[in-house]
């Protein structure tokens, strides 16, 4: 079971109903799939923030739509912090023609991934951790992110 600590600095993701259930949603599908226990730190943030966060620790001078920090070992029960921007969530779910809260779930799944060490550098990272993210969502009726349909 993963406990959600949320942080919300951008009122406008209020837009979403029942945000922390759908953020307590995602991170319980995700757990499904890959069994973890602990506490994640979610911050719902926009993309100043993000665009802060990106430079600062990954050298890169753009938003992004999600970061994820994982928490060390002798952090735990902590498994990392996890940031979400507004914008680009927003711009991303528009462009991909889903709901914002659809897109957050998918979102919050690959974030959650990411803190338990998965990544997507190499083809068969990429293959391992979507296949993941696809089940989790499917079990919450969301379509395949991945899908060129």
């Amino acid at each position: 079971m993963v406990e959600l600590d949320l942080i919300v600095e951008e009122d406008a993701w209020s837009e979403i109903p029942d945000l922390e259930s759908v953020c307590q949603t995602a991170f319980d599908a995700a757990v499904k799939v890959e069994p973890a226990e602990g506490i994640v730190a979610l911050l719902l943030a926009d993309n100043d923030v993000l665009h802060g966060l990106n430079r600062q620790f990954r050298s890169k001078d753009k938003p992004t739509d999600v970061l994820s920090f994982p928490a060390d070992p002798m952090d735990r029960p902590m498994l990392g912090d996890i940031a979400v921007a507004l914008g680009v969530a927003k711009e991303d779910a528009t462009a991909q023609n889903k709901t914002l809260a659809d897109h957050l779930t998918h979102l919050l799944i690959h974030g959650y991934l990411h803190l338990l060490g998965h990544d997507h550098q190499t083809d068969h990272e990429a293959e391992k951790m979507e296949g993941l993210e696809i089940k989790a969502l499917a079990s919450l009726g969301i379509d395949n992110p991945y899908s060129t349909d």
